[in-house]
């Protein structure tokens, strides 16, 4: 889905929708890498057949199934973000035939509601003054349990502008006072040494964590990170299997962050909670999507014993509501999580075939 025209490929969302044969539609979304074209050629080629007759009970089966006889495609990326989809129609179809939401499904609901923080991206190439108005906009209009200032860079440079991104942190420090929770994502802009550099810098501001300080598959140099720094360092949105995952908390990351949308989905994001228990880290998602896989993270969120941190809500514009008219809202920091059956919203397939590309 576009939802702009100028909408470049990463800005795009994809969506599938499964019917059963009593009727029943369940909606769910991909990673939207590329636009998610990927993710869905592999659905439409490789998973789509094998889902014609098949029991929409049997998620779990259904994803271990295809996984493996898709594997030699590479096990992480493009394959676990179309199971992600398929996954999260299936729970949305259990939910609506037996007339209860994702959560309860789950085990139960330990909240009804979840703290959010604002994920404010693209500030690399943004002035010191430019991020204070784009932050400050965000905290004025969403009232945030926290925020999370995205550097976004070019991942080819390291250490580009070591000075301007302590200044600009320094500078959303003082906007929003000395005891605001605050996190920093570096989108895998630092060596170790510029990590370090940056991360004492943000222990010296009073920030929570560090996000992704070095390229995401370098997971040594990760873990050395972790281990070097007071401030909490965390990782894996970038992480795709259970098996990576425990690599990567073993190399030092204490508190971790899969995605719902890349991480296969609903049962492939609860896996990673019973791992993240056993290891005592923390689970904090990554999810930037902010319509279906929000709603399906929120899920997830509201069923996990120990939520640690806020969800993430990275687009605040609106630009999608006419084809998810009744979304969960942002208030008083916060979002309440859907009592309906299934993921518990209304979607216009008008509006998304409109909006097909």
């Amino acid at each position: 889905m576009a939802w702009s025209p100028e909408d470049p490929a990463g800005s795009r969302s994809a969506f599938v929708r499964i019917t059963t044969s009593d009727g029943v539609v369940g909606y769910g979304e991909a990673s939207p890498m590329q636009g998610g074209l990927h993710s869905l050629g592999i659905i439409a080629r490789d998973i789509a057949p094998g889902l014609v007759g098949a029991d929409a009970f049997d998620q779990a089966v259904l994803h271990d199934r295809f996984f493996h006889k898709n594997i030699k495609l590479g096990p992480e990326g493009a394959l676990t973000g179309a199971l992600a989809a398929v996954d999260i129609a299936l729970w949305d179809i259990k939910g609506k035939v037996l007339g209860l939401p994702i959560a309860k499904l789950l085990g139960g609901a330990w909240r009804r509601d979840v703290a959010f923080y604002s994920s404010i991206g693209g500030n690399a190439n943004r002035t010191v003054d430019e991020v204070l108005k784009v932050v400050e906009g965000r905290f004025r209009r969403e009232t945030p349990s926290a925020i999370k200032v995205r550097r976004d860079g070019d991942r080819s440079k390291l250490d580009m502008d070591i000075p301007g991104d302590i200044a600009k942190a320094t500078a959303v420090r003082n906007l929003v006072g000395e005891d605001f929770p605050l996190a920093f994502d570096a989108n895998n802009g630092y060596s170790v040494g510029g990590a370090i550099r940056v991360g004492r810098a943000l222990e010296d501001l009073g920030y929570v964590w560090f996000e992704e300080p070095v390229q995401h598959y370098d997971v040594r140099n990760m873990g050395e990170v972790a281990q070097r720094l007071d401030i909490t360092v965390s990782a894996a949105e970038q992480t795709y299997t259970l098996q990576a995952l425990v690599d990567i908390i073993n190399a030092g990351v204490r508190m971790v962050q899969p995605d719902i949308v890349k991480m296969g989905g609903i049962t492939g994001l609860m896996q990673c909670a019973a791992v993240c228990f056993a290891h005592g880290v923390e689970l904090v998602p990554h999810q930037t999507q902010p319509t279906i896989g929000h709603v399906a993270n929120l899920h997830v969120l509201g069923a996990i014993m120990h939520l640690t941190k806020p969800a993430e809500y990275a687009d605040g514009s609106g630009r999608m509501d006419a084809a998810f008219p009744d979304l969960p809202r942002p208030q008083d920091g916060r979002f309440t999580i859907p009592d309906g059956p299934g993921l518990g919203i209304s979607i216009n397939d008008g509006e998304l075939r409109r909006k097909t590309v």
